[in-house]
């Protein structure tokens, strides 16, 4: 293999790294100064790059005839239908198109909120001689990589494993069969000092494939089949899983080491919030509670919680966190925010105020969920994917990274300009503002996080102080200093609303909403706010009438936000992958654990159902990513096997296995989540760290689950005291049960015991199972509380 930039290791576009703790991520932004060199890779050596100076391709007016993109649902897709390049979605047109002409195929994968996609959208695929040069070479192919994880994955893999790293936009040239020979992340669209430009690049592959095609295809073919056998992941000889506390032990040595005592997280920068790594410390200190790497477990994930929290990563005049910060501060962030991140968090932050009774982290918890229902919620039910990180700073202009966010000292200070009644000196809210949140008349962005010179002057909020601190300084009391910071952030906030909005991808997925299901269902059961609890009903409702095909019992990937609060879908419908499945079945069992409805337990019994039909590996164990059927094109049939920015699905899929045993008593279900744990073990082996998810569920898996049965009329005060006070607990090896004394209720019928156990002198009353042993009745809240605990 040969890399062709200078300097060869690093990437520019939205970054996908290797291995937690940075983990499968997307992002490094334009001011990401050490990620700021191109990476092609290829299966076949191709001439060094050229030395040319850059020059920028100045984009044109969009012509007045669209491309085919016009049809597409897709935004990203949509983004790019004006372009003067030839593009196809991906299927079969394309395909054959490409076979009878001989040509190659490029390929670029991107998302429509995805920074560096924006740029070579702007710089390259505007470009009217790129654009001649990529239709009259190329059959020209964009994907929503959202819309289609197996594609983008597929390729990914061979990205990754031909250069130093991966990302977004990804860009690889393909042979009319499909196999990869070239690929890379974002170009230029000139060649530079130390960079090769996009023009050059394709005037290469153009050469090469006339004049080594043969070499090309084999080398290609040569690399596909050393994927296939690198990326296989079997059961093979192996009997039984990989020891749980061997597993744990070394990922949390190996976190531990990573660990940056002084601002929390893993890594120097970017720093990313990868809410499954925070998961497992707090699954660890759970069972090394009385040892010091127990407590080091909490430190860690804690501090880190807090530093996010208190840093620019989170909006604090509007909620919600960005994707992750280019600083090791957590101050600078690169402004995108996902859906994925807002649910994982909700639930990280409220295992964190379980687990400490901080109500600091249960109010970041809520002010998430907060974010997510003004800006990421479709009236419906359902749940948009993304916010951008580029908007025009004012209407007319060029879209900037974080221009929506970012603010002057002058700004704050003729919003905020009324005096402070009590304090030792001269104050006005806007200063007594920007001390707490570190803001300055120059600005508090560093010049090498700003290459472009667009923030200068502006700054991130960004807490400095403590409030007693604050309140100190100023001889202020700490209650009265919380109430002029939030009034002056909700001041910010109205005036924010009259600035351009970033875009917003109105997309929805099964997978993403699934997860965000669990955010509000998890955090509205332990908070005891049912109208959380309720948003998480409506989100599972959307999911069962917008994206679920009666007929076949199928879930569908995507729908759209339409006009007039309408929802749309492609036609033919984008069918789910694994992780829809896996994510929506964790979401709606802990909805039922939420909200006591059997209905959402049974719709995920029948979506585990086909889950195991569609995605099963009845060969080597665990799930593939994607349909035999649905993924004939693609040259690999592959199975996650990284936590990354979102959980491995067959992560997920082995904790809602061994729920689902435990909910049914189903032996199948306990079978096959121990072949899949034996299937991922010699990977769990080889790097713990990477899979922090699925250890924590090899775990759960040997140390069995707690069944708690909870005997009561559920509208009953008793029985939701009881309720209330599991919710409360950070027991997160569980399954909550609750036994209404109907012999033929959907549970009864699964667990037949459930009709033997008795409620004590007509009370609700507790009864738990572990390891084949039930305890005393319970029916005192402070009781359970004081066993749940031990």
């Amino acid at each position: 293999m040969s890399h062709h930039s200078s300097p060869p290791p690093k990437h520019k576009g939205e970054h996908k790294g290797h291995g937690l703790p940075r983990g499968s991520e997307r992002g490094s932004s334009s001011r990401d100064k050490d990620r700021s060199a191109t990476t092609v890779s290829s299966s076949a050596p191709m001439p060094a790059g050229g030395k040319s100076s850059r020059t920028n391709c100045p984009p044109l007016a969009p012509p007045k005839t669209a491309n085919r993109l016009i049809n597409e649902k897709s935004p990203y897709l949509l983004q790019h239908a004006y372009n003067p390049v030839d593009w196809y979605p991906w299927g079969q047109e394309a395909f054959d198109k490409a076979q009878k002409e001989n040509k190659p195929i490029f390929l670029s994968v991107g998302y429509s909120t995805c920074h560096w996609c924006h740029m070579m959208e702007e710089e390259s695929f505007q470009n009217e001689e790129i654009g001649r040069l990529l239709n009259e070479n190329f059959i020209c192919v964009m994907v929503d990589r959202e819309e289609r994880p197996d594609v983008d994955k597929v390729y990914m893999t061979f990205v990754q494993a031909t250069s130093s790293g991966g990302g977004w936009p990804m860009n690889v040239w393909l042979t009319p069969s499909l196999q990869p020979f070239v690929g890379g992340t974002y170009f230029p669209p000139e060649d530079g000092l130390t960079r090769v430009g996009f023009r050059t690049v394709l005037m290469r592959i153009c050469d090469q494939w006339k004049l080594n095609k043969n070499t090309l295809l084999e080398n290609s073919q040569r690399v596909t089949t050393a994927l296939l056998a690198r990326s296989e992941i079997s059961v093979g000889d192996r009997q039984i899983p990989a020891s749980a506390a061997t597993m744990n032990s070394r990922c949390f040595q190996q976190l531990d080491e990573g660990y940056d005592e002084e601002y929390g997280g893993f890594a120097e920068a970017p720093k990313f919030p990868t809410p499954v790594i925070l998961k497992f410390l707090f699954s660890y200190w759970l069972s090394h509670r009385l040892t010091q790497d127990g407590s080091r477990a909490q430190q860690m994930a804690l501090h880190t919680l807090k530093m996010m929290a208190n840093g620019g990563i989170q909006d604090h005049v509007g909620q919600g966190f960005h994707r992750y910060s280019t600083d090791r501060q957590w101050h600078i962030p690169h402004f995108e925010k996902m859906l994925y991140d807002q649910a994982q968090l909700s639930v990280v932050y409220t295992q964190a105020f379980q687990i400490s009774g901080d109500e600091f982290y249960a109010d970041v918890a809520k002010g998430i969920l907060q974010y997510v229902t003004r800006t990421l919620s479709h009236r419906s039910g359902g749940f948009y994917s993304a916010e951008d990180a580029d908007s025009p700073p004012e209407r007319g202009m060029k879209p900037q990274e974080g221009a929506y966010y970012v603010w002057t000292v002058k700004e704050v200070q003729q919003l905020l300009p009324e005096p402070v009644v009590g304090a030792s000196e001269p104050l006005t809210s806007g200063q007594l503002l920007m001390k707490h949140y570190g803001l300055s008349e120059a600005g508090n962005i560093n010049s090498s996080q700003d290459p472009k010179g667009e923030l200068h002057g502006q700054n991130v909020l960004m807490v400095r102080y403590s409030l007693e601190l604050t309140a100190a300084r100023y001889g202020l009391e700490v209650e009265a200093v919380r109430a002029l910071l939030n009034t002056g952030l909700e001041k910010l906030f109205q005036a924010r609303k009259h600035r351009p909005k970033a875009h917003l991808d109105n997309k929805m997925l099964a997978a993403w909403n699934g997860l965000m299901v669990s955010g509000f269902a998890v955090t509205g059961a332990a908070l005891g706010m049912e109208k959380l609890v309720a948003q998480a009903t409506n989100g599972a409702k959307f999911l069962k009438r917008h994206m679920f095909d009666v007929s076949s019992g199928r879930l569908k990937r995507t729908c759209y936000a339409g006009t007039g609060g309408t929802v749309e879908q492609s036609n033919p419908p984008c069918w789910g992958f694994l992780e829809d499945y896996a994510f929506v079945v964790r979401g709606l069992l802990d909805l039922y654990e939420a909200s006591q409805e059997s209905s959402w337990l049974e719709w995920a019994l029948r979506l585990q159902d086909i889950q195991d039909k569609l995605f099963w590996d009845p060969r080597g164990g665990g799930y593939f990513c994607s349909e035999a059927e649905l993924g004939t094109d693609l040259p690999l049939r592959l199975k996650d096997d990284q936590d990354g920015a979102e959980p491995s699905a067959n992560s997920v899929s082995a904790h809602n296995l061994l729920r689902l045993h435990s909910f049914t008593g189903h032996k199948d279900w306990m079978d096959k989540c121990v072949c899949l744990l034996t299937a991922f073990s010699e990977r769990m082996r080889r790097v713990p760290v990477a899979l922090p998810e699925m250890v924590r569920t090899l775990s759960a898996q040997q140390q069995t689950l707690k069944q708690i049965v909870i005997c009561g009329d559920p509208q009953a005060k008793d029985t939701k005291a009881l309720l209330q006070c599991v919710h409360s607990i950070y027991v997160p090896n569980k399954v909550l049960i609750l036994a209404d004394g109907d012999p033929s209720s959907f549970l009864s019928r699964q667990l037949p015991f459930l009709s033997n156990l008795r409620r004590v002198e007509d009370r609700a009353t507790v009864y738990i199972f572990e390891n084949q042993a039930c305890s005393m009745p319970i029916t005192d809240p402070c009781e359970l509380r004081k066993l749940l605990h031990q």
